[in-house]
Parts: structure tokens; sequence; C-alpha cells
């Protein structure tokens, strides 16, 4: 008989789902918002906050995205910490910190010194804000993508797994949306003092976010005696009881985060150095492609449910793997030209985003949901993720660019390998099967 997850706190009812998805996702919105508009911004507050003593106008841009990368440094300790605290205390909780925690960031980043004024001690400021920055979305991401999925009906799993990428690409549009209102309050002083204010609008979002998720209805809290002797055993409990699952994880992930952060993050830079496309067009076109992006979301989420994640994901794997380079060989200087090209990898995307959070977090019994997702999903995202705009814009650097585009596919054909490993079925409709292992439900993984 199917053992089916055990349920501590009340499923929220129907008239309150789309009250879960707001309040899942806008922590995500407002979070990406933060974490996003620093790639936008990178070209302008690069000469500012870094020296120019090099004399190469690469070198300052080279040192932004460095940091950029080494704030993924920080998103396992994040996934780590906030998973064990989400699977002990509830995801509601966990989330509320996490919100907190990066509208901490983007302030300090708007309050940054430039170099002329502080020397070394303006980069030192701009590392520690993106280290608290990592932090916090290392540790929202599994307990927000937990949070969607359990307040989701029979048969909606991806559909609300897939809202967390909705969430995402709200908050790209919104840094799109900054950066070009800052460009246009402040005109020649963008470079100066303009790109700070998207930085200080983010920490305002921030609280509104933490306002919102307050009302939010807690999906699970483990109760001693039952799952909460299980989900105190230990930050890394998930790895010592699934291990293959959370490789499988990583393997799911490496291709869809390199792929992820290529197309919505750093398409506006690569555009910029290497098609010679101009900054305020290319950052344009990143917006309009992340509205088109967002809205597809939920279309991915409801084919997921139907034709299975397994199906989706090979789906992804196949088609990044062969269409990323002459996709992004295709890129000029043309607005169109960038518009185009972005929205086509994003389509392909969809068949990753859409899926990914529903068949992380179904992978894992209940109660070790939180660490299961988390560290090896941020482990990878450090690794493959983060570090995607700075060895773009160093193998330009060395005269290799065309080399990025194929380092892109062959790390979205391993999620495809990934993917043909999945489970093909389970006895458990909620992510538990009969045996304990947490193994997907047959409807998501058919195919």
């Amino acid at each position: 008989m199917a053992l089916r997850d055990p349920d501590p706190a009340a499923a929220p009812p129907r008239t309150r789902h789309w009250l879960q998805l707001l309040s899942g996702g806008v922590g995500h919105t407002v979070e990406s918002h933060d974490w996003y508009v620093y790639t936008f911004l990178a070209v302008y507050f690069a000469d500012d906050v870094f020296p120019k003593s090099s004399g190469d106008p690469l070198v300052p841009l080279l040192n932004s995205f460095a940091i950029f990368a080494v704030a993924f440094a920080a998103r396992p300790v994040g996934a780590v910490v906030m998973g064990a605290y989400a699977d002990r205390f509830g995801r509601r909780s966990a989330l509320l910190v996490t919100i907190v925690l990066m509208g901490l960031g983007s302030l300090l980043i708007g309050l940054t010194p430039g170099y002329a004024t502080a020397g070394p001690f303006a980069p030192a400021v701009l590392v520690v804000a993106r280290l608290i920055q990592g932090f916090s979305l290392g540790g929202e991401y599994g307990a927000a993508v937990t949070f969607l999925v359990e307040s989701a009906g029979p048969r909606r799993k991806a559909l609300f797994g897939s809202f967390q990428y909705v969430a995402s690409s709200a908050g790209h549009i919104m840094a799109g949306l900054s950066t070009l209102g800052a460009v246009w309050i402040s005109g020649d002083g963008m470079d100066r003092w303009g790109w700070r204010l998207p930085f200080l609008w983010g920490a305002v979002l921030c609280l509104a976010g933490l306002v919102i998720r307050r009302t939010a209805q807690e999906t699970f809290r483990p109760e001693p005696g039952d799952s909460g002797t299980k989900a105190r055993s230990g930050a890394f409990a998930a790895l010592r009881h699934h291990p293959r699952r959370a490789l499988l994880v990583v393997g799911l992930t490496t291709g869809g985060t390199v792929s992820f952060y290529t197309w919505t993050t750093f398409l506006p830079a690569y555009a910029t150095v290497n098609a010679d496309a101009d900054k305020e067009s290319a950052v344009l076109a990143g917006t309009l492609s992340l509205i088109f992006f967002g809205l597809i979301q939920p279309l991915g989420g409801l084919l997921g449910d139907r034709v299975g994640a397994r199906r989706m994901m090979i789906a992804f794997g196949a088609s990044a793997a062969v269409l990323t380079v002459p996709l992004l060989a295709a890129l000029s200087s043309s607005f169109w030209s960038v518009l185009v090209v972005q929205c086509a990898g994003m389509f392909l995307l969809t068949a990753y985003t859409s899926v990914a959070g529903t068949v992380n977090a179904q992978l894992f019994p209940r109660e070790l949901r939180g660490r299961g997702i988390g560290l090896p999903y941020a482990g990878a995202v450090a690794l493959f993720g983060g570090t995607a705009p700075y060895v773009g814009t160093w193998l330009k650097s060395v005269g290799d660019g065309g080399m990025f585009p194929w380092y892109v596919g062959i790390l979205c054909a391993v999620t495809g390998v990934a993917a043909m490993c999945l489970p093909r079925a389970s006895t458990a409709d909620a992510g538990v099967s009969s045996d304990g292992t947490g193994a997907l439900p047959r409807q998501h993984l058919r195919g």
C-alpha cells in the first residue's frame, strides 16, 4: 500500500492556493531582482569599484564577474544551514530569514564606496555584500521550491513548481526595468552614481516581500516523535540516506544552471562584448525576452504534469546540446538579433525550468527535502552557473570566445544523460514510496 507524506500542517484550502503561490514566489522575485541586477549593471559599476591601472578595459569587468562567481561559494553554505532550518522549523520560517538577508546584501551594494574614495575597501564591501546574498539565495531555492510543491493539489505539482521560475523571471524583468530607469534618470551619471539606484530599490522590494511572505501558511512542521526525529538527524542526513538521488540533482542541475545563467543573466553582457551590441539595447532585449520566458513557464509546467518530467528533462538536454552553439553564433549587434536569439534559448530552457523544482523536491522524503535539494543544487550552481559569466568573459579575453557556446552545450548534454537515469515510477502520489526512498510519482516520470 502506498505511503503518503506525513502532513503535520493542514493542506492549504483551495482558496489559498494563489496566496501560497504569491507568498512562495515573491521572495524569489525580489531576490532575483537583487541578484541579477548585479550582472546588468556590471558594465557600469566595474570602473567605479575596481582599479583601472592595467589599462585593459576588460579587467574591471572580469573582476566584477569574479565576485559574481565567488558569491556562489556561499550558496552551498546557505543551502546546508537554511535547508536544515526549513526541515526543522518549517519552510515559511526559513523563507522569512532568506529575504531579510537578501535585502541587507542589496543595501550594502547600493552603499558601496568607489575605489577612488575608499581604495581596496570598496571591492571588499562588495564581496561581503555578495556573500550575504549568496548565502540567502542558496537557502531560498530548496525552501521555496519545497514550499510551492507542498502547496500544490493533485496533478498540479509541476505547475506549482514552475512558478519558482515565473517569480525568478519577474525579478529579472524588474532588474532590467530598474536598470533602464536608472539610465533614464541619471543619464551621464550612470557610471558614477546612477548604478546604485536599482540596488537601493531592491532593498525596498525585499522589505515589501517580507510583509507579503508573512501571510503564507506553513506547509510542513515536524512534530517530536514523528518525522521530527529524522528531520533533526543532521544537516547532511539526505546525503547519507539518499546519495544516488543527491548525485542525480547535481547531474540535472549542471547543464540547466549554466544554460539558465547564460540565457537569462549573462547574454546582455555577452552580446555587448562578443557581438558589439549596444549596452542599453542588449538590456532592453534581455528584459523583453524575460517577459516571454516568464509567460511560458506555466505552460511548461502544465505540459510536464501531462507528459512527465523525465521526458521534458531529456528533451531539454538533447535540444540544448545541439542548438546552443548555432544560436549563440547567430548573435549580431542588431537589437532584433539579440532578442530573437535570447527568446529561442529561453524556449529551449523552459523544458528544464518548468519541471526542475518538482523533480528535485520529489526525489526526497518530505522531512529531508530542504537538505536533499539544497546542498546538491547549490553546489552545482556554484560550480557551473555562477562561473558562467566569468568563463564566457575570460574566454573572450584570451581570444577563445567561440569556445563558450561549446562549453554550455556539453554541460547541457550532461543534464540530458542524468535525466535518462531518473526513476521511471513510484507507488506514491506525494513523493515518498513504500520503501521510503522518496521516488517521484508515476505521473511525473513516465516516458
